[in-house]
């Protein structure tokens, strides 16, 4: 799939919006440090399970419901990129790669399994990766905003769907930029809210309009922004990376588009919605709005319904940016 350029709109499947009673609730490591029991614990707040180590520092839960979903979306991930883990060049014979919030590993375990002969590393706040791992494969669980204390000097670092999980950008990018190889590479996959439709049939009215807006409200007073992914780019250029290259893509909310690929992303896209809403929702609107549990809860009924509703011709801006550190000797 081509990306999308911001200025081009994805044609309307008219069929689609006349079939809205076909979608029903239906379609809706090993690891490496020496685990404390702190960092092994878990925490429960309104019936989700999150991270106990650096508690509160990642707003959504790691229990068993979410991590199935980020597997899931993973699959959205590998639709999207035609079956490729990233868009970076990829030298032959790589050799270090790190994988920054690794989440249930997925992305790691296939890397690995591409390229026997690199040496990954996925980090995570939460132990929630598998133990059985291929051999060039490790997990350890660490926090991106601490300092990092890798032995060894990377040909890429990757993140995927780090937005919301951290506070100092900078500071991470160049943390990005002197724990690599001259000549590797940084790549973020990132959304970006607001949700957003070319044609104007999502309005402030919708339920979806609100969620996606008090979500960033929310975000950003955790200090937890949401829409970073528009200034990655930015950021690795003033990390003094080159050659950064922004890729968008539009992600359909559902199969309203009528590509046959963008309606296979859309289905997938909305039951990963569906099945993540709450979680992406509790944390953020209990912690930084003061909602109840009861307010979230009732407040989804609507955005559940315009998530599946074909009539909202609705997206999520998805940012893959990468950026290559210098070579030393490399004139800029």
């Amino acid at each position: 799939m081509a990306p999308a350029d911001e200025n081009n709109h994805i044609e309307v499947d008219e069929a689609a919006e006349m079939d809205d009673e076909a979608y029903g609730d239906n379609d809706e490591s090993t690891l490496s440090t020496s685990l404390s029991s702190s960092i092994l614990a878990y925490r429960m707040e309104n019936g989700r399970r999150y991270h106990a180590y650096k508690a509160g520092s990642y707003p959504f839960p790691n229990d068993e419901i979410e991590n199935d979903r980020l597997d899931m979306q993973h699959a959205v991930f590998l639709r999207s990129l035609d079956g490729r883990l990233c868009l970076c060049p990829i030298k032959e014979g790589i050799q270090n790669v790190l994988d920054v919030g690794t989440g249930t590993g997925v992305w790691a375990l296939d890397f690995a399994d591409e390229h026997p002969s690199a040496q990954i590393i996925g980090t995570d706040l939460s132990p929630i990766q598998p133990s059985l791992v291929p051999p060039n494969l490790s997990f350890l669980i660490d926090d991106a905003e601490a300092e990092w204390q890798f032995h060894q000097k990377f040909d890429l670092v990757h993140g995927r769907m780090m937005t919301g999980s951290l506070k100092d950008w900078d500071r991470f990018y160049t943390q990005c930029y002197n724990n690599l190889q001259p000549g590797g590479y940084v790549e973020m996959q990132d959304i970006c809210l607001p949700l957003k439709s070319d044609d104007g049939t999502l309005t402030p009215d919708h339920a979806l309009d609100k969620w996606s807006r008090l979500c960033l409200e929310a975000c950003e007073k955790l200090e937890r922004p949401l829409d970073v992914a528009k200034s990655h780019k930015r950021r690795m250029e003033e990390a003094g990376f080159v050659d950064v290259v922004e890729v968008i893509y539009k992600w359909p909310q559902n199969s309203w588009a009528k590509d046959r690929k963008l309606k296979e992303i859309g289905n997938w896209t909305m039951t990963n919605m569906l099945e993540g809403l709450q979680a992406l929702s509790i944390g953020p609107f209990t912690r930084g709005l003061g909602w109840s549990l009861e307010q979230v809860e009732a407040f989804l009924i609507d955005v559940r319904n315009d998530v599946k509703n074909r009539k909202l011709h609705v997206y999520w801006p998805m940012y893959f940016v990468y950026g290559r550190k210098p070579e030393s000797n490399e004139k800029i």
